[in-house]
């Protein structure tokens, strides 16, 4: 078997520092964030996935021939492949908007005063007595 192992001890903290104070970060006052900081966020990412999606579409450039309900054509691989995944999220896309519009025209017809759409539970009643 294996013989035990001595491990060296932490020292005990001096002068009420513990090990970890360093890695503490002092108060500071904090920065809300704003609109205009998302907004450069998204930008960014959005530049970044255009970029992605620049160099798929220049490295298929195989033309091929493309029939979708009726219209032919020969197009760059890259861009029917493209054009495939947004017919897809626009297809995906409209039962979401459905179900939105039909919400929203039931949240109008209700009366405002009328409370939640589902009923509160109501409590067993204590057998106790209390």
């Amino acid at each position: 078997m294996t013989a035990a192992q001595k491990h060296p001890r932490s020292s005990p903290p001096t002068n009420g520092h513990t090990r970890h104070d360093h890695l503490v970060e002092p108060d500071r006052p904090t920065v809300p964030r704003s609109r205009a900081g998302g907004l450069w966020v998204a930008a960014v990412v959005f530049a970044f996935v255009l970029l992605l999606l620049l160099i798929f579409v220049l490295q298929n450039g195989q033309r091929v021939h493309v029939s979708f309900l009726g219209a032919d054509g020969n197009l760059p691989l890259g861009v029917a492949l493209l054009l495939a995944a947004v017919f897809g999220v626009l297809l995906v896309a409209l039962p979401g908007t459905a179900r939105i519009v039909q919400l929203r025209i039931l949240g109008r017809r209700r009366p405002v005063a009328a409370g939640p759409l589902t009923a509160p539970m109501s409590l067993p009643d204590d057998p106790a007595g209390r």
